[in-house]
């Protein structure tokens, strides 16, 4: 997911620079975007089953082999999958009902959904509802999932007598929170303030954090 995401904007970012080229085809536009969608959802899913996996792993360490089995594993995959191929085909069904565009430069450097959208001189209400229910969906509430199993964890590992078992608890979390909050805070913070005023200059370093870093 990781390879697919930053693969989808990087190279041709790269490309971009070195020929001073700063142009795409509206195809290739819709493909970057449909790209951007599916891999990105999928990164936020899998981080949302990570924090449950980290929950599992410290708060039921007894049940974790039982519950955390290869057929709820498989499962959990597969239901990232169907999420993020809706997330895609969703923005990408949004785009192609547009009949005319008020400007043809987006402000930043791939082809952002949200930021195609807000080119639309169609009803704006479709392009809001769109922009807010996916926020929801792939935001708020993974979101709100990570800091359940994360307010679990802390109050758990607090309970450790051990200073060396209450390190060992929270470094196995440590790489994932560190991501969290890189994906998260970059990410949906933008993705949400495009929708309402939107600065072309915090939006690309905000895009440059969750793609590039």
């Amino acid at each position: 997911a990781d390879i697919g995401f930053t693969s989808t904007m990087i190279p041709n970012m790269i490309a971009d620079i070195s020929t001073h080229n700063r142009v795409i085809s509206y195809v290739g536009c819709l493909t970057q975007m449909s790209f951007f969608s599916l891999f990105g959802c999928m990164d936020d899913a899998l981080l949302t089953v990570m924090a449950y996996d980290r929950f599992l792993a410290i708060c039921h360490p007894l049940n974790y082999v039982s519950i955390m089995n290869p057929r709820l594993c498989v499962s959990l995959l597969l239901l990232c999958v169907f999420i993020s191929l809706l997330d895609s085909q969703l923005h990408n069904l949004v785009a192609l009902q547009f009949t005319c565009f008020r400007d043809v430069e987006i402000a930043n450097f791939f082809c952002h959904p949200t930021q195609l959208l807000s080119l639309s001189c169609s009803d704006t209400l479709i392009k809001n509802l769109v922009t807010y229910l996916v926020g929801a969906i792939l935001g708020f509430f993974p979101m709100l999932g990570i800091l359940f199993s994360y307010c679990k964890i802390v109050s758990t590992v607090l309970k450790i007598p051990s200073s060396v078992g209450r390190y060992k608890a929270f470094s196995t979390c440590s790489s994932h929170l560190s991501v969290v909050c890189l994906f998260y805070g970059s990410g949906v913070g933008v993705y949400l303030a495009s929708a309402v005023s939107y600065s072309p200059r915090k939006g690309m370093v905000a895009s440059l954090m969750y793609t590039v870093v």
